[in-house]
């Protein structure tokens, strides 16, 4: 099966490492959508210079990003068979978008995560806060959904219609979690693949900060509470 595959990567700030990001970006993508939210260095000229489609989302949240490049494609008039989601700090490998869109082609699966499993993170690539949300998030998705998810990770491929099914809404932090709590509600044929990681170029937005890792942790919480009681 041909699979018409769009990537969805927000970028705040990203300058220097996002023409790195998208030249890494396998062939088989149809087109790479750089949504900049609220960039004040040279991401977007990076990002078009590089081949991307550059939209501006001046609402500063990863949600508000995502579902910027989400209204974009809604308006062409061919629409891709799968979705990825990839960030634009380098911490992710872009070439292993071949392995998390292999589920979905081969075996039909409609959402898969790239889990970033230790043996495979570069040392410091994850802190604290994000491993104990992770950790948080899994075991509350597992007591609740009986799910298998080990992680939140960002790159992650999925089905448009079945995205387009998930309605999502979270504008911030909470988009990961809320993708994979919506995807258990509505069973979605999910998996993991593990994928490499290592230490992203600049500094981290959430996870580098206090701040960010408690409004994490709350939109973790939030997502999971609001999804188990329903």
């Amino acid at each position: 099966m041909h699979s018409s595959i769009k990537v969805i990567i927000p970028a705040y700030n990203e300058a220097d490492s996002i023409g790195l990001v998208i030249a890494a970006i396998p062939d088989i993508v149809e087109e790479v959508i750089v949504v900049s939210n609220n960039s004040t260095d040279a991401t977007e000229a990076n990002a078009a210079a590089a081949g991307a489609t550059v939209l501006q989302e001046n609402r500063k949240g990863y949600g508000y990003a995502c579902l910027k490049g989400m209204q974009y494609i809604s308006e062409q008039s061919k629409k891709p068979n799968i979705i990825v989601f990839l960030d634009g700090d380098y911490s992710d490998y872009p070439s292993e978008l071949v392995r998390i869109i292999q589920p979905i082609i081969e075996d039909n699966k409609d959402f898969v995560v790239g889990a970033r499993v230790k043996e495979w993170r570069e040392t410091g690539s994850m802190t604290f806060p994000q491993i104990f949300g992770n950790w948080l998030a899994k075991s509350l998705m597992k007591l609740f959904f009986n799910s298998t998810f080990t992680d939140l990770g960002p790159f992650r491929a999925i089905k448009y219609e079945k995205l387009l099914q998930l309605e999502m809404q979270d504008k911030t932090y909470g988009w990961t979690v809320e993708m994979q709590l919506k995807a258990l509600r509505k069973n979605l044929d999910y998996s993991e693949i593990p994928v490499h990681y290592r230490n992203r170029i600049g500094v981290s937005k959430v996870s580098g900060t206090l701040k960010g890792a408690i409004f994490a942790g709350v939109k973790i919480l939030g997502w999971i509470f609001k999804y188990s009681f329903k």
